[in-house]
């Protein structure tokens, strides 16, 4: 569409021509099931006299004016509206027009609930998707202050970043183009000046619980929403009981009071992300209303998504980036700093630890492909920030910047964001801005930091380096750090070298040195003389962002005792280690799978298990080589299912490990086992059947083939929601037959009114393949008709689409051959798109090194 990818130099040229003071923005929701009507006063100063625009995208514009004349409409391209002949002074911009629901979790999205017919709509903006909403100078460096007034059914619960006025009646309207319904208008009062990413409107028969929090400015009313048909599972008690611990460490660890007057907390149906920070008004994903027994690892996860989103009411909301390139400081610093909270003021004391088996996996994997780029990265326009809600701006970012804490002092850190914020509060930034302040509290040139680690992609890699002598002894030992040779650099690292023996059958950790490494070889002279560890471990405690190799001695004590570590933190760090030589080719998946196998037995860590248990079907299913996938496929199935009945009753490891097992069955015996836990014919003591168990359960059956269309519908049909409506999705894409298979692509690619939570939801039971040739017929048909979906899809679509039904499974040279020849033919595709097939390449390229590897061991 043309002018809806707005550029930096656009963005900046129209900020040195105006400086906007607010929006009046009035919309009517009760107009219709497709479109809504939409109305936008600005007020704004023009510093000179030039041409300019306004963005919105929409059906149409029916009327605007500037100071009362009349502008031409005609004009409107589907994005943008031209602003023409502004002169030095005060303006008033008035845009009428019709705007279009969303079914993709983007703009204004409208939601029918299959449980009881409900409506509901809440809006997603970032990264500047208000425009779908409303117009707007959609960029975050022109602050303004926002009053909306909406029109909506008069018993619905409105929110937006103010809290919710009194319902004026407005006659009546509708929802449905047929029945009336009778309306009210809410007129909210005007926001402190703020972006228009993170204003917000939200509105339907959401149910509400209250609490409140007292803060520096006073008492701050909290409400907790969620749908009517989920009321009945939303424990608001504990997410009120996060909140104001968030609150009170935040608000003492910055020194400023909560910026905003009103705190509410939304869950929301279909939704692409985890939550949203908008001012005052979080929307969260629904996945965080646990309707069935879920692991701990999901509670924590909860938590620091909570964090996470009041975090950013000071980094980010009070004080903004000017553009999208420090996307990653407003990102990574709410991921330390809600992990930083979550640390030391909640229960879970151990996030850290969590933070390096979760977020610094995903970061290491990031940080590898093709597609990696330094931590601050270039951002020319707005298709580069949509793919850049990555692992290196959320997970990387946020370890270095635990590394900068240390670096500075973390009382030097502390007292530098203090003046930051009170220097910068309401208005825009860069990371200079950042850096002066922690340069003026720590006394360090962070000239030399910021050119090693956020200038620069790539993760280093550190070997031990031993000689022992015949009898044990340590006679020379040093630390090799290497790059690749496509990102070369070097970097200095603070980490901590542990030793490690087996002491009455527990690995326990005998000794501890802290130190830096530089360079190409650093002198481990604290080893020599000294009798060989029985395990040597780098980056214990894992302080520094790197990944490690384990020496052969320590690798088979690895190996034979992993579950004999005192503490789960090691255990990960070797696990981690362990998995990126399996990736790398330098260990076999089999044994990987051997390794992971007997660390689950009693394994407490929620988080542990579920990183390791997605690792080990990853390993048998694209690492392992193919003469030996299907016995290793059995016997990871086998193994799962015996260590289900082992697992204490009622655990989080047997629950988590029911769910892997039900995914990983094959075999008459083992699909014999799933059917009685479905058809109760069976019991697993302590483990209940409930709603996601059991859908866990059906697609397992339905990927081996033994459910027919009637017993998913019937499946279906017990559960009515939303999310049994995306189980089933999923189901019915898992059967492993051809025409399950192409019945999923076809409801994807050949109809685009499917929501984006089904896309989601059928693309993850599309790639469940029985064998990896049940997906070589997509081959080709994916790579013809992958760039005109992308062109004809929203961005959130597209991208689901492009890499959900990238054919994973299929590790196989012409894959890869595929994927080169249509990037080699498509050089002027999207950037966004030629990045999805570029990264999926680069995972099978990865696979099938790690094939060959298995196939020699």
């Amino acid at each position: 569409m043309p002018g809806k990818n707005l550029t930096r130099d656009e963005a900046m040229e129209r900020s040195q021509l105006i400086a906007t003071h607010s929006y009046e923005v009035t919309t009517d929701v009760t107009t219709g099931p497709s479109t809504f009507a939409t109305r936008s006063v600005v007020r704004f100063t023009a510093l000179g006299a030039g041409d300019t625009f306004i963005d919105f995208i929409g059906d149409r514009v029916t009327r605007a004016t500037l100071d009362g004349a009349a502008l031409d409409t005609s004009r409107f391209d589907g994005a943008r509206l031209p602003v023409p002949g502004l002169t030095e002074g005060e303006h008033e911009l008035v845009v009428e027009g019709v705007g279009r629901y969303m079914n993709t979790g983007e703009g204004l999205h409208r939601f029918v609930d299959p449980a009881d017919g409900e409506v509901y709509l809440y809006t997603q903006f970032e990264v500047a998707d208000c425009r779908r909403m409303f117009p707007v100078f959609e960029q975050p460096d022109l602050k303004a202050t926002f009053q909306f007034t909406i029109t909506a059914p008069a018993h619905w619960q409105v929110l937006s970043n103010e809290a919710t006025p009194q319902g004026v009646p407005a006659g009546t309207g509708t929802l449905d183009g047929e029945n009336p319904v009778e309306r009210a208008t809410f007129t909210f009062e005007p926001t402190p000046p703020i972006s228009c990413y993170i204003t917000a409107v939200v509105a339907g028969p959401y149910v509400r619980f209250e609490d409140s929090v007292e803060t520096r400015n006073g008492t701050v009313p909290l409400g907790v929403l969620a749908r009517r048909s989920l009321e009945q599972h939303l424990d608001a008690d504990n997410v009120f009981a996060i909140t104001k611990a968030g609150f009170a460490f935040f608000e003492e660890y910055f020194d400023q009071p909560y910026p905003f007057r009103t705190y509410d907390q939304v869950f929301t149906p279909e939704y692409n992300m985890g939550a949203m920070e908008n001012a005052g008004c979080v929307t969260f994903a629904e996945i965080y209303v646990f309707r069935s027994a879920v692991p701990d690892t999901l509670v924590e996860r909860r938590a620091l998504t909570i964090l996470h989103e009041l975090a950013h009411m000071w980094f980010g909301n009070l004080v903004t980036m000017k553009w999208w390139n420090d996307l990653w400081l407003n990102e990574s610093f709410a991921e330390w700093a809600s992990t930083t909270c979550q640390t030391e003021a909640t229960q879970w004391d151990t996030a850290w630890t969590t933070f390096a088996i979760s977020e610094k996996t995903w970061a290491y994997h990031q940080d590898q492909l093709s597609s990696t780029h330094p931590i601050v990265a270039e951002i020319r326009d707005l298709a580069d920030v949509e793919v850049n809600f990555d692992g290196i701006t959320y997970a990387k970012g946020a370890s270095v910047l635990k590394q900068l804490v240390a670096y500075v002092g973390e009382d030097a850190f502390r007292d530098g964001l203090r003046a930051y914020f009170a220097e910068h509060k309401w208005g825009n930034t860069t990371l200079a801005d950042l850096t002066r302040h922690l340069e003026a509290t720590s006394g360090r040139d962070l000239g030399p930091w910021v050119a090693a680690w956020l200038e620069t992609a790539g993760v280093n890699t550190l070997s031990p380096v031993l000689e022992v002598d015949d009898a044990g002894t340590v006679t020379a030992a040093a630390i090799e750090q290497k790059a690749t040779a496509e990102l070369p650099t070097l970097r200095p690292h603070r980490i901590a070298v542990g030793a490690y023996d087996l002491v009455d059958g527990s690995l326990q950790r005998t000794d501890r040195w802290e130190l830096d490494v530089t360079g190409e070889r650093t002198e481990l002279p604290q080893l020599v003389g000294r009798a060989r560890p029985d395990l040597l471990l780098l980056n214990d405690d894992d302080l520094g962002y790197c990944k490690v190799r384990l020496d052969a001695h320590s690798l088979a004590t690895a190996t034979e005792h992993v579950a004999a570590f005192t503490d789960s933190l090691p255990r990960a760090v070797v696990l981690g280690a362990a998995w990126d030589m399996t990736r790398d080719a330098q260990m076999s998946a089999r044994d990987f799978i051997e390794l992971g196998l007997r660390a689950l037995p009693g394994e407490t860590d929620s988080t542990l298990v579920r990183i390791l248990l997605s690792q080990l079907e990853a390993a048998a299913g694209r690492y392992v080589a193919p003469q030996h996938r299907e016995a290793t496929a059995q016997r990871l199935a086998d193994e799962l299912g015996r260590l289900v009945e082992q697992a204490a009753p009622g655990s989080d490891l047997q629950l988590q490990l029911a769910t892997a097992w039900a995914a990983a069955v094959r075999g008459e015996a083992g699909v014999a086992r799933l059917r009685a836990l479905v058809d109760g014919t069976t019991e697993l003591p302590g483990l209940t059947v409930d709603t996601d168990m059991r859908w866990a359960l059906v697609t397992g059956l339905a990927k081996n083939g033994v459910l027919d269309e009637d017993e998913l519908a019937a499946e279906g049909a017990r559960d009515r929601t939303a999310s049994g409506a995306e189980r089933l999705a999923r189901a019915r894409a898992a059967r492993p037959d051809a025409a399950s298979k192409q019945a999923a692509w076809d409801s994807v690619w050949r109809d685009t009114r499917l929501p984006n939570a089904e896309v989601v939801a059928t693309a993850a039971g599309w790639q469940r393949a029985r064998t990896p040739e049940d997906l070589r017929p997509f081959v080709e048909p994916y790579f013809e008709a992958v760039a005109d979906m992308w062109d004809e899809r929203t961005h959130a679509i597209a991208e689901a689409v492009a890499g959900g039904f990238y054919p994973h499974p299929l590790v196989h040279q012409d894959l890869v051959d595929a994927a080169q020849a249509w990037l080699d033919g498509h050089p002027d595709a999207s950037a966004a798109l030629r990045r999805v097939i570029a990264e999926n390449r680069d995972g099978t390229v990865r696979a099938l090194a790690a094939q060959a590897f298995d196939a020699r061991s």
